[in-house]
């Protein structure tokens, strides 16, 4: 029988059954008989219906087996049921007691009377009634027979069982866990859970907080577990509520039934433990008397020795004085007595308000008897005390201390490519990924970015893969005896799928399209080939694998392909033969292909032909078949014959440089691969070519020549590109479109022996028995060097630790130097005659040492470029080559060299300088237990600060050696189970790394842990050496392939705590008491009280003592003299004298507005009725810090961007803006009754900060206050919301307190360094605490009619949390304060003795964000990820005298998003919350579903351009990150989103519609980057579908002609390039504009003979010269003619010193007058310039007040809007001039653009995107309401 686990934390505070079980699935449970899911219109929600005539057929079933079990601890069950009317229903619970017996407890309606059996208790269920009704009113005095049919009426039911009691109480035996569950007909369930905590119904969270029973112990119930309470309603009246043990007075005895507790206990829960009472005298009559001595029959244990068994009538009770139990209102010493009270309570009674009507007598093991009286008139009952309910039952436990971080290694690249074959890799669907196996590893592989990512579980090589066709599933085989092979989701990475084949080196895998099938093909165990095809339709869903067919063949097959166009057909090829396959009832059968003449030959691989026409026979296609002897065979597949036949001959010299290929006669060039697609045939072959061909094979259109014969091609699904492996182990592929050839992975073709690493220059060298030395970049992972030896195999190799040289030592005994600089040879050595096998220079690069596998060593000369030998010494090195490749080690200082020998039991140490030797070391006999002598294996030197040396050992042993005096200091046994073959010490020496087999263990140095290692898999073979960097930010290892690992211990501290986060010992212990606490002199105890005095800066004292008064030494100062202090470099403030420096904080939780070049103009006040209205801002800023807030009791959410405040409706999307701030907005505040809210913005000006107080309601500014000199850092309010806080940055270093009924200043203050975080207490309404640098200040504002006393506690951070800085804080409210530190840990203080009691790891980053709600914390940090923690055993560790030993909080959940976490708030359970990000992302956060989905996205670079969809549906943004994200237009949500990596995207242009088809089919976008690419981006499929590169510098400006067919680009080096959209060929360059950046492209329609040009078509061109061309076009005859050349004046003096940030040109057409081209730039002064193309003149001019960053025209004509480097967007009506200035914008506004119907408009500041709709619209012009 299952048993749960010890730690069943995963099960606090609930578990949800059904969820948990995924009863949906039922893959975990059983259902029988008529079982359906229903919506309940009461719940509102999906219930389960379990009905029919006979319970036992009919029912729901957990877990699906009896041998299973569910293991849940949890001692209240919550049922959520309601029972069908007129019908009988049963429910079933197998609980375990302790000796692992099963004990049944069943309730139903169709039990009359309860009955008890040892295994059994049976409890009848009385039902409940509508209130008023028939039924319910006799049940009111009916005192029996009430237990029945469900009546009508029956109402939905929370039923709350004690499974420990009932068990405790009944059979006096001790609950462990719930074993199975099962459910049987008439019934409706809901849900099942089970919990230590007694949840209220009735009572939801937001209910609780609002009757004040948030801090009195009232658990809510969780929103899963809710059942709908309509507006109005009462739950009680609606619902029933039943607890069992139960007070109902009805009939029968120990029934089911719902309680008569009054109402009054409607939104509190009914208390775990009785009320106190004083003791009662019990008198009994002669009918009671009966009753008990009947039920002490049939309740007594036999077992019990005590018992009496008679049938003797009772006639007497003696008096029972009864022992009360604690009342629930315990004071705090009782409550902290918790652990006592439970400890005792089996042997305590309890008095419990019960009225059942009679007597019950149970046997407690003592043999006493209580006697239960209950009356109808008095409520009294005696019962053996049972152990209390508890609210939260934290178990202390503690994990074992580990290695940390957990995992220390993480895999982050491969260098290798093949290992069993070079014949296997694969394209994904979008062509953007390949993946290909390496050994016993599949990597995927990015081809754009070379990012790796690894299919690790193979215990062999990998020798075949295969993807489905959309890429979802991966399948991979592994050669050897255990062909395993496995099923993978590409996707997500983890495998779905295991299993053995029956099969042995399977040699090819190939998946259906749809990825239902996969086939295989490999060896029985009689070596006879043997296909299987698998069914893998199910694997997705629940790994399962099943044979459809397998068949065993005499003929060879080399390559077997399932088609795509049917699953049950396959095509196979090999020596002799090619076979046509077919799956049918079960019986895989083939027929081969008439081969004729070509019988003999050796086929290597087959391929379908691609595509097919509708009106064909899928079927009816070709196959293509190739040969060793270089044949290309056609056969048509549907009619198995051979169409054509081919051969490709080696290549003809005409020329010295020139090759011809034929298909005459003569030796064939073979052929290894080929790969079909529609439009052409890709071969690779012996001679290294990958030739393209068409597919009638006429002329080869495109080859490339590697530097080995071909073993593999591929082309990619788009066609685009192809893939080729060699036989060199060379992986890369061609680029069709650009002609240019990539190199993936180059690679070792066999075993790697040795490497070093250059730490300054950032190489590795690696030397292989393919007799290659090759060097690699250690950054990108490429090939640098090949130095190629094909006679000797090198074996060693090691790299100087300052110069750019390495040297190498080779099986023959020589030792050669090279220089990686010039490539070449410096110097070569042959001092020794066997196989050199260590070779090391000294650390500070004076000497190097060589040692031979014959016993010879040599000391050479490294200050010289011969290396001239000093010394050489014979047979003082062990003989034998596995010493090597490192048999040589150097101490850190370079004084000492120590190696193994001249035996293999002697470890030998050196002078580094003469070779004159030092000690010997006798390891044989070190351990005198053993009965072999031990050998010595591998030698090391950590650094030399510890002056030890290590030796590894033939029997698997670590010894850790005096370097000095060479005595054992400690050893470590069987560190492998085979021999170690590396050994190494990171540079802090911390961590040791030794390697066996094929594993890599990383261990603690020092051995201090409880498990000092960590174990990491991946090698298919035996690794021979491993080593970390010099940096030690990486470890890289090599055998089969090289492996490069991240070392993740690298920047953490050395006192690093484990993820199990155990507490810290502070100053020797656990807790910090307060003893220890209050002696320690390092904490500074300040108390500053301040009187508020106006608008002055009051300066204080730092070393004051606690409580003393300061007031006399308070000196004001005036805001405007602490501005002019502020403006010196440094100054030393106040009377105490301490200083500032204003150096920012490294913390990125502290605020800093973003860089600006734009200056704030002042708006025009319109004498109009404002033409724009603000209707959506698009985005976040991400910048802000603390900037969103949310209400989830009265839904307001509302967040900042730029210097916007945005209220928004989440359940309608609509937004209100506040709208007043002139700079970046930092931070914000909202009040807990969120009818305030408070928003901070800095000043470029001395006006100094400002602090907007807004309505909420109204959207009113009620305030504004300026106290703060520079940007506010944070704010809060109290708990009441009469106090508002707030705290200024870095440079301001005040603390201001506003009295919120007039927002008048109370006091303000300064600390001596930078404050992050701010908050009130919520417990007490006048303290608050600040955390910043240095430590926590606690304060208490003591508010005495007008006068305010600060007074503050000062507390350092305790030395061994090793932080300089605390970022963030929070409080709960059990005395509790959460604070996080730049390092990444939790703090936990105590605020009532203001004293750190422990501490945990909580991320590997700083940590900005923290929220606490009763027992659950989140995080958020810079390494974008949230964490939740179960936070309950914190309170155990505050609490003294509890005896708590050493606990844990356990990590829930953990998300990563897409940025640093910036703000976050949660409601109150913790349920669910909303998150900011840098990324300017809101994200929703939804634990329970453990979901999160994006709220607000918005851009976090700059937005270079805005475009439209034809049908004005949609709108594009394209950004400097390279992003191009699509959006709909009325929701104004993001639907899609393209990102080019590395590229800024810096124009863009939506595809015309030329009809509502062409609209609805042809959704295109062309974008162009700044790598000179334009890509053509599809709607419909959401994928890129073009890629060309015109330009050879940055797309400046781009735009499709009229029709769509023409992209017209105009590039930053003048250059425009017109191309077509369908092919992508450039068809003609225009260079008028070379040498100045286009900056606008715009085309129009005229009339067909206008300007006497041909074409219906115009468009212009403007430069950042002031020049703009216009053209007349027709694209259809290649027709482009100069329409008229403009050139606008230069001003007449440089007015502008920097010429970047020069105004822009800009231009365009007039809509509403022909002919005409509107323009703004920088010319002899700021005016909107309407030039005439008929007049050939300027025909008007329109002044302005500044410079234009941006045009728009509306389409109608009647508004041209522009932007100012003010920040101000001016709109002015045409043609009267009128100008209307509107503000909202942060920053310069660069772009803006009109909707097509003119109805919206757009405009853009950096990242910012405001949506403004048009008033007053002519009535001529269509009105379309969007938003």
């Amino acid at each position: 029988m299952d048993k749960p686990k010890t730690e069943s934390v995963w099960q606090r505070p609930y578990v949800n059954i059904f969820k948990h079980f995924k009863l949906e699935e039922w893959k975990k449970s059983t259902k029988e008989g008529d079982v359906t899911a229903v919506m309940d219109k009461t719940l509102k929600c999906t219930v389960y219906r379990i009905r029919g005539p006979i319970p036992p057929g009919n029912y729901i079933q957990l877990p699906k087996t009896s041998t299973q079990s569910l293991g849940l601890v949890g001692r209240y069950l919550y049922l959520l049921f309601k029972p069908i009317v007129s019908k009988y229903f049963v429910v079933h619970f197998d609980t375990v007691i302790e000796g692992s017996q099963v004990v049944r407890i069943s309730f139903s309606n169709l039990f009359k009377e309860f009955k008890s059996t040892a295994t059994w208790l049976q409890f009848p269920f009385v039902c409940g009634a509508v209130e008023g009704s028939v039924y319910n009113t006799t049940a009111k005095t009916a005192k029996q027979d009430l237990v029945g049919l469900a009546p009508p009426g029956v109402k939905w039911t929370c039923l709350m069982m004690d499974l420990q009691y009932l068990l405790s109480f009944y059979l006096n035996r001790h609950y462990s866990h719930l074993k199975s569950i099962k459910l049987c007909s008439n019934m409706f369930v809901k849900n099942i859970f089970t919990s230590d905590l007694i949840f209220e119904p009735s009572v939801t969270a937001f209910k609780a907080k609002r009757a004040g029973l948030v801090l009195h112990d009232v658990s809510p119930v969780p929103r899963e577990m809710a059942f709908l309470e309509p507006k109005g309603e009462n739950w009680h009246d609606i619902y029933d509520y039943i607890r069992f043990p139960s007070d109902g007075i009805k009939m029968p005895f120990d029934s089911i039934q719902k309680g008569q507790s009054s109402p009054h206990t409607k939104g509190h829960p009914t208390q775990c433990t009785p009320v106190r009472s004083n003791p009662q005298t019990v008198s009994v009559s002669k009918a009671v008397q009966d009753r008990i001595s009947l039920i002490q029959q049939i309740t007594s244990p036999e077992a019990a020795p005590c018992r009496r068994r008679s049938s003797q009538v009772i006639t007497s009770i003696p008096e029972i004085h009864l022992d009360t139990t604690v009342s629930p209102h315990r004071d705090k010493d009782s409550r902290g007595r918790g652990d006592e009270v439970t400890a005792e309570s089996d042997e305590c009674t309890e008095v419990a308000p019960v009225d059942d009507g009679g007597i019950h007598v149970f046997a407690g093991q003592s043999g006493k008897v209580a006697a239960h009286r209950c009356s109808s008139d008095t409520e009294e009952a005696i019962r053996t005390k049972v152990p209390t309910p508890t609210r939260l039952l934290c178990q202390k436990f503690k994990d074992p201390q580990g290695l940390q971080p957990d995992p220390i290694l993480k895999l982050r690249k491969i260098i290798g490519y093949g290992g069993c074959t070079v014949k296997c890799a694969a394209w994904t669907k979008s062509g953007s990924a390949v993946a290909y196996p390496c050994h016993a590893v599949v990597v995927a592989m990015e081809i754009d970015t070379g990012q790796q990512r690894f299919f690790i579980g193979h215990t062999d090589k990998v020798s075949c893969l295969t993807f489905n066709g959309n890429s979802t599933l991966l399948a991979s085989a592994q050669t050897g005896s255990v062909s395993l092979i496995r099923i993978w989701n590409f996707n997500k990475g983890n495998c779905l799928a295991m299993f053995k084949t029956h099969v042995h080196s399977v040699s090819s895998l190939s998946f259906s399209f749809n990825g239902r099938v996969l086939c295989g093909v490999g060896k029985d165990s009689r070596g006879k080939t043997m296909v299987v095809v698998w069914n893998t339709a199910k694997v997705n869903r629940d790994g399962e694998v099943g044979v459809l067919a397998k068949a065993h063949t005499e003929v060879d097959i080399q390559v077997m392909k399932i088609a795509s166009f049917d699953d049950t057909r396959m095509v196979s090829c090999g020596r002799d033969n090619i076979r046509l396959w077919r799956v049918r009832n079960g019986a895989l059968r083939s027929c081969p292909v008439n081969l004729g003449e070509y019988h003999c030959l050796e086929f290597t691989d087959v391929a379908f032909e691609e595509g097919q026409l509708a009106d064909k026979d899928p079927a009816d296609r070709m196959l293509f078949a190739c040969s060793k002897s270089g044949h290309i065979i056609e056969i048509d597949y549907k009619n198995v014959v051979i169409k054509n036949a081919r051969r490709l001959f080696p290549s003809q010299q005409k020329h010295a440089h020139q090759r011809e290929i034929t298909f005459n006669s003569g030796a064939g060039i073979a052929i290894n691969s080929i790969s079909v697609s529609a439009a052409f045939c890709a071969t690779g072959s012996d001679d290294g070519y990958l030739r393209l061909w068409p597919l009638d094979f006429s002329t080869v259109f495109l080859e490339a020549e590697h530097e080995g014969g071909v073993s593999f091609v591929s082309i990619d699904p788009k066609g685009l590109k192809v893939l080729a492996a060699t036989t060199t182990g060379n992986l890369g592929y061609l680029d069709i479109p650009s002609r240019g050839y990539s190199t993936l992975m180059r690679s070792h073709t066999n075993r790697i022996l040795a490497i070093s690493v250059d730490g300054i220059r950032r190489h590795l060298v690696t030397v292989s028995e393919d007799c290659t030395i090759r060097v690699w970049d250690l950054d990108s992972m490429q090939q640098l060097y090949d130095f190629v030896s094909a006679e000797e195999t090198p074996c060693a190799v090691t790299f100087h630790p300052t110069q750019q040289i390495f040297a190498c030592g080779f099986s023959s005994g020589v030792v050669r130097i090279f220089n990686v600089g010039n490539s070449s040879l410096l110097t070569e050595q042959r001092q020794h005659r066997g196989e050199v096998i260590g070779l090391v220079f000294s650390p500070n690069g004076e000497y190097m040492y060589s040692a031979g596998s014959l016993g010879s060593l040599a000391l050479y000369n490294a200050a010289e470029d011969d290396h001239h030998v000093i010394r050489i010494l014979g047979n003082v090195v062990a003989r034998g080559s596995h010493h090597g490749p490192d048999a040589l080690t150097v101490s850190s200082d370079s004084r000492y060299l120590a190696f193994v020998g001249p035996s293999e039991y002697i470890v030998t140490v050196m002078d580094a300088h003469s070779l004159d030797e030092i000690m010997l070391i006798d390891v044989s006999i070190l351990d005198l237990e053993t009965t072999t002598l031990d050998t010595a294996l591998k030698v090391c030197y950590p650094s030399a600060a510890i002056g030890q040396l290590l030796v590894t050992t033939s029997s698997n042993k670590i010894l850790w050696l005096n370097a000095r005096t060479g005595k054992l200091i400690r050893e470590i046994c069987n560190i492998h189970k085979t021999i170690s073959s590396s050994l190494a010490v990171s540079e802090d020496i911390r961590y040791l790394l030794t390697t066996g087999e094929k594993v890599i263990k990383i261990w603690d140095y020092h051995m201090k842990q409880d498990i000092n290692f960590q174990l990491f898999i991946g090698h298919s073979e035996t690794i021979r050496q491993a080593t970390f960097t010099p940096d030690q930010l990486s470890v890289i290892s090599v055998g089969d392939a090289i492996f490069v690992w991240d070392f993740l211990a690298s920047g953490l501290d050395q006192e690093t705590n484990l993820p199990s986060i155990q507490p810290i010992a502070l100053h020797g212990a656990v807790f910090l008491m307060d003893a220890e606490y209050k002696d320690d002199h390092s904490q500074k105890h300040d108390s500053i009280s301040i009187r508020g005095i106006g608008d002055s800066v009051l300066q204080v004292h730092e070393n004051m003592h606690c409580g003393e008064d300061v007031s006399p030494l308070l000196r004001p100062v005036s805001l405007q003299e602490h501005q002019e202090k502020l403006e010196e470099p440094a100054s030393l403030v106040g009377d105490g004298d301490f200083p500032h420096n204003y150096t920012r904080p490294d913390s990125y939780k502290h605020f800093a507005a973003q860089f600006k070049t734009s200056s704030v103009s002042q708006a025009a006040l319109p004498d109009v009725k404002e033409d724009l209205k603000l209707k959506v801002v698009i985005g976040y800023n991400g910048n802000g810090r603390g900037n969103m807030v949310w209400n989830p009791d009265t839904a307001l959410f509302a967040y900042s961007c730029g210097c916007l405040v945005v209220i928004e409706d989440l359940h309608s999307g609509s937004q209100r803006h506040l709208i007043g701030h002139k700079e970046e907005i930092s931070t914000i505040a909202v009040s807990h009754d969120a009818q305030d809210l408070a928003s901070a913005s800095g000043s470029r000006d001395k006006n100094g900060c400002c602090i907007f107080i807004w309505n909420v309601i109204s959207g009113c500014c009620k305030k504004k206050l300026s106290q703060h000199t520079t940007e506010v850092q944070a704010m809060a309010y109290s708990r009441d919301d009469r106090l508002l806080m707030s705290a200024g940055d870095y440079r301001d270093l005040a603390i201001a307190l506003w009295d919120t009924r007039n927002y008048e200043l109370l006091a303000t203050t300064r600390v001596s360094n930078p404050v992050h975080d701010l908050a009130f207490d919520p417990t007490a309404v006048n303290e608050f605490a600040c955390v910043g640098v240095g430590g926590v200040h606690f304060w208490l504002a003591e508010l005495t009619g007008n006068e305010v006393q600060l007074k503050v506690h000062r507390v350092s951070i305790p030395d061994e949390v090793g932080a300089e800085e605390l970022s963030a804080l929070c409080y709960n409210g059990d005395s509790v304060l959460y604070t996080a530190t730049n390092t990444g840990k939790i703090c936990a203080w105590d605020t009532q003795q203001n004293r750190c009691f422990m501490t945990w790891d909580a991320d590997e980053g700083e940590i900005g964000i923290v929220q606490c709600r009763r027992y659950r914390l989140m995080t958020g940090s810079n390494t974008k990820r949230i964490r939740l923690w179960a936070v309950a055993a914190v309170q155990e560790m505050r609490l003294e005298g509890t005896g708590a030993r050493s606990s844990s909080v356990l990590l829930e959940h953990e998300m990563i998003l897409d940025g640093t976490i910036v703000s976050a708030v949660f409601d109150d359970i913790m349920d669910m919350g909303i998150v900011g990000t840098t990324a300017g992302t809101l994200w929703y956060i939804n634990w329970a579903e453990n979901t999160s989905i994006r709220l607000i996205s918005g851009h976090r670079n700059k937005v270079n351009q805005v475009i439209f969809s034809p049908d004005e549906s949609h709108f594009a943004t394209c950004a400097e990150d390279g992003s191009l994200r699509v959006w709909v237009m009325h929701t104004t949500e993001l639907v899609v989103q393209f990102h080019v990596l590395n590229q800024s995207c810096l124009c863009i242009a939506w595809r015309p519609a030329v009809n509502s088809r062409e609209c609805a089919e042809k959704q295109q976008i062309v974008a162009g980057y700044s790598d000179g690419t334009i890509r053509l981006f599809g709607m419909l499929k959401t994928e890129m579908e073009l890629k060309i590169h015109p330009h050879p510098v940055a797309v400046d400006a781009i735009a499709y002609s009229l029709d769509g067919d023409v992209i017209i680009s105009g590039g930053k080096d003048g250059l425009m390039a017109v191309s077509s959209s369908r092919t992508g060929i450039t068809i003609r360059v225009i260079s008028d504009h070379k040498g100045s950046p286009i900056t606008t492209i715009e085309c129009a329609r005229k009339k067909y003979d206008a300007f006497g040009l041909d074409g219906c078509e115009m468009w212009l061109a403007v430069s950042s010269d002031r020049r703009v061309s216009v053209w007349a076009t027709d694209w259809h005859k290649d027709q482009c003619e100069l329409i008229d050349w403009l050139t606008f004046p230069a001003p007449t003096e440089a007015e502008v010193s920097d010429k970047t940030i020069l105004p822009p040109s800009l231009a365009a057409f007039s809509p509403s007058q022909s002919g005409t081209v509107v323009y703004v730039g920088f010319g002899e002064k700021p005016e909107i310039i309407l030039y005439s193309l008929y007049r050939k003149q300027t025909i008007k001019k329109i002044a302005l007040p500044q410079w234009a960053t941006s045009l728009s025209l509306s389409p109608g004509g009647q508004h041209i809007t522009v932007g100012t480097n003010g920040r101000l967007l001016k709109l002015m009506q045409y043609p009267s001039g009128k100008f209307q200035d509107f503000t909202g914008h942060n920053d310069a506004v660069h772009f803006s653009r009109f909707t097509p119907s003119g109805k919206f408009l757009l405009s853009v500041a950096c990242n910012e995107v405001l949506v403004w709709e048009v008033q007053n619209l002519q009535s001529n012009f269509t009105h379309v309401q969007y938003l």
